[in-house]
């Protein structure tokens, strides 16, 4: 695949020229175009193809959730990245389906990591959105938690509630289909219909009479007839390649 064409939306100057120089800098960028509203944003896009939209949230006139809300109904939507400077959109924004969501000021190497997985995305090696990320609502308040904080994973109807390391829990509005294809090639693991668990969290797989449990912490979690052989054989892998 060639290189990014870029598309930056921000309505302050310094911000978009800031923006504008970080993704000059990046090796996975071809061409960036930048803008300063979502109404010319939208008049780019009609003349030409991008490959990813960068776009500020709170912007006058039409504003970045709008303006992502549109270009998910075009034919062949281009990538869409938030850059805010608030974190309280976050869980509207993961509901539109986009692809990172990045807080001010940047941090390159963020903004070059979530670049590379729009380049992960369109050469076909990615797809869907990795969720390196996942904004849950705690205390009146939206934060991101890490996929390298979960340990395991339980559905709950249209939810998932990720259990993390630190013993917290949170209820989130995705699908349990989702998450396994997105963190399945990151070390996670189906383990029953309403289980997912992250490898490296195991520390023990035991089977007493018909009944198998992995271990996580101090949290044993059944292991359906199904998935057993597949547990097995990726808990063997992850112990390989750990030990490299």
């Amino acid at each position: 695949m060639s290189a990014l064409t870029v598309l930056a939306v921000d309505d302050e100057l310094p911000a978009l020229d800031e923006l504008g120089y970080l993704l000059s800098r990046s090796d996975v960028v071809g061409e960036v175009v930048v803008v300063p509203s979502a109404t010319e944003a939208l008049r780019q896009l009609r003349e030409r193809w991008f490959d990813v939209v960068l776009a500020d949230i709170g912007m006058p006139g039409l504003d970045g959730m709008e303006l992502a809300s549109i270009l998910g109904r075009f034919a062949d939507p281009p990538a869409v990245v938030f850059v805010t400077a608030h974190d309280d959109y976050a869980l509207a924004a993961f509901d539109l389906g986009v692809v990172g969501y990045l807080l001010k000021p940047l941090d390159q190497q963020r903004l070059f990591q979530v670049l590379r997985r729009v380049v992960a995305v369109r050469q076909g090696s990615a797809a869907a959105d990795s969720l390196e990320s996942v904004p849950v609502e705690a205390q009146g308040r939206t934060v991101m938690v890490s996929r390298t904080e979960v340990e395991w994973v339980v559905s709950a109807g249209d939810y998932v509630r990720l259990h993390t390391r630190d013993g917290h829990n949170h209820l989130v509005r995705i699908s349990m289909a989702r998450l396994e294809e997105a963190w399945g090639n990151d070390g996670f693991a189906r383990i029953h219909r309403q289980y997912l668990v992250c490898l490296r969290a195991v520390t023990e797989l035991r089977t007493e009479g018909t009944q198998t449990v992995v271990r996580l912490s101090d949290q044993e979690l059944p292991v359906s007839r199904r998935h057993l052989r597949e547990l097995r054989d990726r808990l063997v892998r992850h112990t390989i390649r750990a030990s490299r």
